[in-house]
């Protein structure tokens, strides 16, 4: 059994632009980093509405699980921050559409404002197969 700390990197999310990684898998433990609504092009977002932006932070967190070898049903906590609460239920409708049946325990974080001025961030925290 590998103990050591792995880092985890998918093609299908934004790469990191800073000193950090996507996740890191430690024993059956995913740790996934906050994700933007950034293409993982990194191409400028054409619509910059809140539930875009609430689906690609998703996307982002959800490729990043799959490319552990995760699906929804692993996450065990997600925190998401959202600008505004007043995007809490649309925020809301957008997530159990795309988690499904999946119910990780969750804190959603209203907050003033985000980096480089987007409306949500969202990271996780998973238990995976695989490894004792």
């Amino acid at each position: 059994m590998n103990s050591k700390p792995q880092t985890i990197l998918a093609e299908d999310a934004p790469a990191p632009a800073g000193h950090y990684s996507q996740a890191v898998r430690s024993g059956n433990s995913l740790y996934i980093s906050g994700q933007l609504p950034i293409r993982a092009d990194k191409a400028p977002l054409a619509d910059k509405s809140f539930e875009l932006q609430a689906r690609l932070s998703i996307a982002n967190m959800l490729a990043i699980l799959e490319a552990a070898g995760g699906k929804p049903d692993d996450l065990c906590r997600v925190t998401a921050y959202i600008v505004g609460v007043q995007n809490w239920p649309e925020f809301n409708r957008v997530y159990g559409e795309m988690l499904g049946e999946a119910r990780p325990a969750r804190t959603v974080v209203p907050v003033p404002e985000l980096h480089y001025g987007y409306l949500v961030e969202i990271d996780a925290i998973a238990s995976l197969p695989g490894h004792g």
